[in-house]
Formats: structure tokens, sequence, C-alpha cells
């Protein structure tokens, strides 16, 4: 029987337009792009040029730092061109998709038989071994890394977020050969959600089950490495999204890469919210042609309201997105009386509104800030949503006072932006919590390079 952990601490934020169980078609795209920004923490060197042919598999670039970690392009086709921003920054690099689809053989592989070498060798060759990162720093990992233990999160708890069960269907197997590839190179943990009932979850082999119960982010795969096997100073853990299992799994099953993944379009201003099953570099828009609503501005989220980025649809399905987002943006909000107006369609976690005295209900949630930057209260707000053995406001305070030991002591290690994605929604001093996050991890990567 699989261990139970209880958590107390979260948020369960219950917003409108939460995909429905079903499959939904849309017009294909011909020009797909994979996006380096996708895989925090890789510095890419373009491998390919433009007019260049590839098949699904070929490296379409590799990271800088480590050129055996290569990132595979979804389709086979033409490169029609590599786009750079500010300073030559590779931004992506866009293939023109063949009309019948060609793959690059690595040939099947028994699992069973292989050792955590000859597993890395094959994720490393096809392309798909950047999509595993790893804890501390919360960025893409390196080959030359040697993790304690490998953590699969297949709880997704944030508002909106996609329901792993529903992609899981008909990619058990490939899911399954994935875990035991992983447990090959070390322990790995799957961590799952009490409401989740499927035996490819609940009774996954090779693997050691954990079922966490409690609000979100009880799905964070940083919380359950904190409440399982915390990592300090030194010690290495590698975190795999649970669809980058599948995909490792189709590459041993098949000897192909195969990028097609699950993904959530979700959200209070899309008509029908629904999943759609599309390759990683699909163009947002084909996405969401003709399943927008227009009667107002909206703001298009590659990934989750908490966590993911404002887009356009012009941007591309990046490596680890799991749902589209849309809500409303809230510049053309015009509220009569501004915030002293009772409110009963708004949500607020501290009963400003009287939205509290309608039970559980679903929002209609924007983009509004509602109110600016100020000093940073003392108030154990954090403390509230944060289910970490760890002092969340003081942590923060570190951060931004640049005082590494500080952090070191206060635990950073084991923390990524998404932790404090929740804090940053409450935090009534509205401070950019994830960025800030960030930041101090990435100078801490450099101190300790």
């Amino acid at each position: 029987m699989a261990n139970v952990i209880k958590l107390s601490k979260g948020l369960d934020i219950n917003l409108k337009g939460k995909a429905l169980e079903k499959m939904m078609t849309f017009a294909k795209g011909t020009e797909l792009a994979l996006t380096p920004d996708a895989f925090v923490g890789m510095t890419p060197k373009v491998v390919v040029k433009e007019g260049d042919l590839v098949k699904a598999g070929d490296a379409l670039f590799v990271n800088k730092q480590y050129p055996d970690v290569k990132f595979a392009s979804p389709v086979s086709g033409q490169v029609t061109a590599v786009i750079r921003g500010e300073r030559r920054k590779v931004l992506c690099v866009k293939v023109k998709a063949d009309p019948q689809q060609q793959y690059v053989d690595f040939g099947k592989k028994e699992v069973s038989r292989l050792d955590g070498e000859a597993v890395l060798k094959s994720l490393l060759d096809a392309g798909l071994f950047g999509y595993i990162d790893q804890l501390p720093y919360a960025i893409s990992t390196n080959p030359e890394t040697k993790p304690k233990a490998i953590f699969v999160s297949a709880l997704r708890d944030k508002p909106l977020a996609a329901d792993f069960e529903f992609e899981l269907q008909r990619n058990e197997a490939d899911f399954q050969t994935g875990l035991t590839a992983l447990s090959k190179v070390a322990k790995t943990y799957l961590g799952i959600g009490r409401q989740q009932s499927s035996s490819a979850l609940t009774q996954a082999k090779d693997v050691e089950v954990t079922v966490f119960d409690g609000p979100c982010p009880a799905g964070n795969v940083s919380v359950q490495v904190n409440h399982l096997d915390p990592v300090n100073k030194g010690e290495v853990v590698w975190t795999v999204d649970p669809t980058a299992v599948i995909f490792f799994g189709r590459l041993f099953n098949s000897g192909k890469v195969d990028l097609r993944r699950v993904i959530a379009v979700a959200g209070s201003e899309v008509k029908t919210p629904a999943y759609v099953e599309a390759l990683v570099g699909e163009q947002i828009g084909n996405l969401l042609a003709g399943n927008l609503k227009e009667d107002r501005n909206v703001r298009i989220i590659n990934g989750n309201v908490l966590t993911g980025k404002p887009c356009t649809t012009d941007d591309y399905v990046g490596g680890h997105t799991s749902e589209i987002t849309v809500i409303p943006e809230g510049n053309d909000a015009d509220e009569f009386l501004g915030w002293i107006l009772p409110r009963f369609k708004q949500f607020s976690v501290n009963r400003s509104y009287f939205s509290w005295l309608c039970g559980k209900k679903s929002y209609a949630l924007d983009a509004r800030i509602k109110g600016g930057e100020r000093h940073m209260i003392m108030s154990g707000e954090y403390d509230k949503v944060l289910p970490m053995d760890i002092y969340g406001e003081y942590l923060i305070k570190a951060i931004i006072a640049g005082d590494i030991d500080r952090q070191e002591a206060l635990g950073i290690y084991e923390v990524s932006p998404e932790d404090f994605a929740l804090a940053e929604f409450v935090d009534s001093s509205k401070l950019e919590l994830q960025r800030i996050v960030r930041e101090g991890l990435d100078i801490l990567r450099k101190e300790n390079a």
C-alpha cells in the first residue's frame, strides 16, 4: 500500500473554464518551433542552419556548456528560420513539417536489460535528456550530475491544470517503461494525488509511490522532495515532468522521438474548454483558433495561471507546457466605487469580499494585480500556503538582501520559483516572488560554479 502524506497548508483556487475530459480537434500548422527558453538554465548553441533538412529526433540545438545534451526536432522537414532576439539570443528554431513524417530510428530497447549508463546514453542520443530538471536551482540538468534520487509528480493541482490521468489514457505502457528506465539511474519516487485511481499510477512498478493528500501546491515536485528526501548542500535530485516520462517510454518502446502531448485549453475566456493532442512546438494560435470569446481583452498564458508566461497566438507550445490558459486581462474593467464596492463575484483569501459567504463557487478572475508594490509585511501569509519546512518570508528577505549564507541556511536549495506562486497570489505586498526566487537561484548557481 502506498505511503500517504497529508498536507494542511496551501490554497485551492476554483476558477471557471476547467477543461472537460474530451478531445478536441484543431487545424495543425505546417511550421513548428522549438524554444530554448522552455528549458531553464540552458544556453543554446544552434547546430542547424536555414535550409537544412531534418528528421524528427535530429538535434536543432545543444546545450552550449554540455554539447552532449541535444534538443530534438519534434517533426521532420526543412529548417526555415533561426529567430534571435537582443544580443543574438536564440528565441526559437522553426521547422516546416513534411506531409509525410520521417523519424530517426534509435532502435527499440528492452529497458529491463539496460543499466543506468545505457539509459542515459539513449536519452542523450535522442535529444530527450534536456527534459530532465534538477534541484537545487530548478534548472535543466546535465549528464555530469549524479542524482541521489529522481522524483516524478503526476499530481497537477494548480488552478485549471490539466489532469494527467486523462493524458495517461492509452499511454500507460510507455509511462511504465519510462519509470523503469529512470529507476535504472537512481531510486525513483512517484507522487500521486488522493483522487487519482489509475492502476498505472497506484500500482506503478520499479518506483516508490507516495500519495499526497492536501490542497495546492501538494503537486509541486519540490514540495514532495521536501517531505520525502530533502536536498542538502552538495546534493542533487532530478525532477521529471510526467509527460516527459511518456516521451522516454515511447523512445525505448518504438525507437522514435514522439513529442505528442495532451494539452488542456482552459480558462473563462475559452468557449469550449477541452483537451487537444499537439506536438511540442505547435503554434498556440492554432490551438485557440475559433475558440476564444471576443467581447473583451484577454491574456493568453503559455502554461498555468500561477506559473505560466504571458504569450500571444504567434508563440509556440513549450517543452513543459501542459495547458494553455486564457483569462480576462482586466485592463478594460470599470468598476463603480472601485475597491470599496462589496463584491460577491471575486475571490479573496482573507474575507475582504463577501464572496466567502457563497460557499465553494468558481470565479472568473482577471490578470489585474489590484494594488502596487509596497513594503514587505511579516504577517505569516507565505507560511499559510507553503507546505514546506522552510521560513518563506525570511528566505525572500535573504534573497533580496543578497545574503547567500542566510539563503543556504533557510533552505534555498530545496525550492523552485513555482513553490512561491501561491505566496505571490496572496501577498499583500504585491512582490514578484517567483522572479525574486529565480534571480536568487541564478546568482547562487554562479557563485557555486
